[in-house]
């Protein structure tokens, strides 16, 4: 017999909440997530309940109303049999309204349930139970004290935080120059990269969209305090915190025809996050800012082609850094570790010299079916003529603001130039330092 916990997916649907509560709690657990196991059950209990009466109340209202016709066509009174249909009519609209709440409450708890993680998910509380997987290039021995990407951008006034502090407040950033020209020259580079030799396919995404698009990825309801909103009038839009958000959402509702997999998506977007729960980490530079750029790779694909699907994107991300000659290692990151929507992600952190240490840069992770569930975004198998829910994956191809940091750390010069990456040069007009 199949476990419904392991069925190709973590697969969070109805009968999973209903049937294996218990079970599905263990699971979470190693998230360091607490379902309410004794809530759930109890919602079930009612709700079964409820189904039960109401079935019993339309049969017994069925049954009388065929006794009024029959007691009318003898000529009987009919007063009570009529005033007994009212009362089941009037316990029928309570027994729906309550049933609504229950399966709200139900359907409550089921949007801030985690993704289950995949079996090769290491089980651990924190980034500390990672898994390293493998490193890329050597960290370059300098024989200069070297400077960290503020000290290299206040020249000239290429980056520019008090003049963005004015205009905005803490968290954002003025780039001038030839430092603007760099980071643009990324973005571009890596959109080339990746519709030229990837197989994505290049997508401009809104930046701003409805509450649905959140809830489809699994942002809402959870982590409303990490978003940007925006109202006019009635209307509550977001800020997109990547543009995996919008991206992901051209199949909601949807039934993508077979010949369309796998649908591959490149974006290169303003990214928006207030982070709330960020605690006062990397407030200098650009390391982590209410607004940024990336260029985020989305892949709708059917559930057989999940994993290998899951190593092509990260080794998209892979070359990226390689491309520019940046170091970096690859993680496997634990439960506890892992995002709301994620059964499986693997970290690319590149090497910054200011801090001795890897640094994020990039996260590829694979959803299996937990946000098509969310969306109802499905594909026709063939095979069967069937819709079947389709697996989605998302990945940094990668943060262009980090990217511009490890470059200016890792390419940087005694006189505080920067040497500019061979790959850059067509978009640097040539360039090959600035300073």
């Amino acid at each position: 017999m199949d476990d419904p916990l392991h069925a190709g997916t973590a697969m969070l649907g109805p009968a999973l909440l209903r049937n294996h509560a218990t079970d599905l709690a263990q699971r979470l657990a190693a998230r360091g997530f607490v379902l309410d196991v004794a809530a759930l059950e109890s919602l079930e209990a009612e709700r079964k309940a409820i189904q039960a009466r109401t079935q019993e109340l339309q049969n017994l209202r069925n049954t009388r109303s065929r006794a009024i016709g029959q007691a009318k066509a003898k000529g009987e009174d009919v007063a009570a049999l009529m005033a007994e249909v009212a009362g089941f009519g009037d316990e029928l609209k309570a027994s729906e309204a309550r049933l609504e709440q229950v399966l709200g409450q139900i359907e409550a708890i089921a949007q801030v349930i985690p993704n289950l993680p995949a079996e090769d998910v290491p089980v651990g509380a924190d980034e500390s139970a990672n898994v390293e997987c493998g490193r890329w290039g050597s960290p370059r021995e300098f024989d200069f004290e070297v400077k960290d990407h503020v000290e290299l951008g206040v020249r000239h006034g290429w980056l520019d935080a008090d003049t963005a502090a004015r205009l905005s407040g803490a968290r954002f950033t003025v780039l001038r120059g030839q430092l603007a020209r760099l980071h643009r020259a990324l973005a571009q580079f890596m959109l080339d990269l990746h519709t030229g030799e990837h197989g994505y396919e290049e997508t401009n995404v809104p930046l701003i969209v409805n509450a649905d698009a959140l809830v489809g990825t699994g942002q809402l309801p959870k982590f409303e305090q990490d978003l940007f909103s925006t109202e006019l009038g009635e209307h509550r839009r977001y800020l997109i915190p990547t543009s995996e958000v919008p991206l992901t959402n051209i199949v909601r509702e949807q039934i993508v025809e077979a010949e369309r997999l796998p649908l591959r998506m490149a974006a290169h977007s303003m990214c928006f996050r207030s982070e709330a729960g960020s605690g006062g980490r990397d407030t200098r530079g650009m390391i982590r800012q209410h607004q940024f750029e990336k260029v985020e790779l989305v892949s709708i694909v059917r559930a057989e082609d999940s994993d290998a699907e899951h190593q092509r994107m990260t080794r998209a991300a892979e070359t990226v850094l390689e491309k520019l000659g940046l170091p970096y290692r690859k993680l496997l990151l634990c439960t506890g570790d892992m995002g709301f929507s994620a059964r499986r992600t693997w970290d690319l952190e590149v090497w910054l010299p200011s801090q001795q240490t890897y640094r994020e840069i990039s996260s590829c992770s694979s959803c299996g079916d937990f946000q098509a569930r969310r969306m109802q975004a499905r594909w026709r198998n063939p095979a069967t003529g069937k819709p079947e829910l389709v697996h989605t994956l998302n990945g940094s191809g990668v943060a262009v603001g980090r990217a511009l940091i490890a470059v200016m750390e890792n390419w940087q010069n005694a006189d505080g130039s920067i040497t500019v990456p061979e790959v850059l040069r067509p978009y640097m007009g040539g360039a090959e330092r600035i300073a």
